[in-house]
């Protein structure tokens, strides 16, 4: 497993708009219960968008394969995070990268528990 998608935003943003920041996150939330709960149809919906995008879908023997390789999850994976920037350090890629801060999942791990699901870990990479 590695991190693909994160929702970010500053700090100063999430201090002034709490509300848009939880409203986004509880969006997100729900679409990936959604998805997850349909994946045929939300395999087909990705698709058309694709399609949308590019003028063309993904063929079924692209697409399945790909589609049975990812976990929709609201965990941003942050161990993951810390580790592909190990990897790009030591390719060269990158410099040694200050990752402290980088998640603040306050305002997520809320929206897990109310719902009565287990928080999220931040891998020491919090807001402190």
């Amino acid at each position: 497993k590695f991190v693909i998608t994160n929702i970010i935003v500053s700090q100063k943003f999430l201090d002034e708009h709490p509300d848009v920041v939880k409203a986004v996150l509880k969006g997100s939330v729900a679409t990936n219960k959604w998805i997850n709960a349909n994946p045929d149809e939300a395999k087909a919906s990705a698709n058309k968008a694709l399609e949308n995008l590019s003028g063309k879908p993904l063929p079924e023997e692209i697409l399945d394969p790909a589609w049975e390789s990812i976990e929709i999850t609201d965990d941003p994976l942050a161990q993951t995070l810390k580790t592909q920037a190990g990897y790009s350090v030591k390719s060269g890629l990158l410099k040694e990268p200050n990752l402290q801060g980088i998640y603040d999942l306050g305002p997520l791990n809320k929206i897990l528990k109310a719902e009565g699901r287990p928080e999220v870990a931040d891998a020491g990479l919090g807001v402190k």
